[in-house]
C-alpha cells in the first residue's frame, strides 16, 4: 500500500471506530507503521472532516512532520512500534464497556475462552497516568507484554495488530468481551477458565481459521 492509500485507510479505520460504536467524537486515535516510522491521526480533528494530508508522519525518534499536530497519544504509538516488530497498526478507542471496566481498574480475566484473541490468558489493565505522557506509554507497554490488547485505567483500550483491519477487528472483539464480562458481573462473579484450559485455547488459536490445503 502506498502512503496516500495508507493515509486514506487510517481515516477510514477511525471513522469505522465511531460507526461501530467503540468510540465517539474526536476521542481515540489510529496509526499505521511505515518504513521510517508511522502515520497517525492528528489531534482534535473530527474524523469525518479529515483528509489524507491531515494525517501526520512521525519518526521513531518522535519527530512529527506535516501541517497538523499528531494525536496527543503519539508516544505510546511510537513506543509500541519500537518495542514490537509485529505491530503494523494500532487502534486506541474509548469504547463504553472497556472504559467502564478500566475506570474500575479491572482487566478482563479468563471468563470466556475468546479472551485468548488478545494473545494471552487475560486482558490486562494498565495503571492510570495522564494522557499523552511517557508514564502512560510505559504502563501500556507493560500491560501489552505478550498481548495484543490492553485496557488503560480511567481511559480506554489499545489494540495492536499487523494491519489496520486486524487492529480494528481486535478492538471490536475486546469491546464485546468487556460488555459480556460487565453483564456477567451484574449477576455475580463469573466462573473463570483455568490456566491449563487457556493454554489449550491459546494453542488452538495459533492455527485457527482457514488454512491452505
Amino acid at each position: 500500500m502506498n502512503e496516500l492509500a495508507l493515509r486514506a485507510a487510517i481515516i477510514a479505520t477511525a471513522i469505522q471506530m465511531n460507526e461501530r460504536r467503540i468510540n465517539s467524537g474526536k476521542s481515540g486515535n489510529v496509526s499505521a507503521r511505515t518504513e521510517t516510522g508511522f502515520l497517525i491521526t492528528p489531534t482534535g480533528l473530527p474524523y469525518e472532516s479529515m483528509r489524507p494530508e491531515d494525517i501526520v508522519r512521525v519518526t521513531l525518534g518522535g519527530v512529527a512532520t506535516g501541517p497538523r499536530l499528531p494525536s496527543s497519544e503519539w508516544r505510546f504509538h511510537r513506543d509500541i512500534y519500537v518495542e514490537r516488530p509485529d505491530a503494523g497498526a494500532i487502534v486506541h478507542a474509548h469504547s463504553p464497556f472497556a472504559t467502564t471496566l478500566a475506570c474500575l481498574g479491572r482487566g478482563i480475566p479468563a471468563f470466556h475462552y475468546m479472551v485468548a484473541v488478545a494473545g494471552g490468558k487475560d486482558i490486562r489493565c494498565a495503571p492510570y497516568a495522564t494522557f499523552g505522557t511517557q508514564e502512560l506509554s510505559d504502563g501500556a507497554l507493560v500491560a501489552l507484554s505478550r498481548r495484543h490488547a490492553c485496557l488503560l485505567a480511567n481511559h480506554g483500550m489499545i489494540a495492536v495488530e499487523a494491519s489496520l483491519e486486524a487492529a480494528l477487528a481486535l478492538a471490536i472483539e475486546v469491546e464485546a468481551l468487556a460488555e459480556q464480562y460487565w453483564r456477567a458481573l451484574q449477576i455475580g462473579a463469573p466462573n473463570l477458565l483455568s490456566d491449563a484450559e487457556m493454554d489449550i485455547v491459546l494453542d488452538k488459536f495459533r492455527n485457527y481459521g482457514q488454512q491452505a490445503r
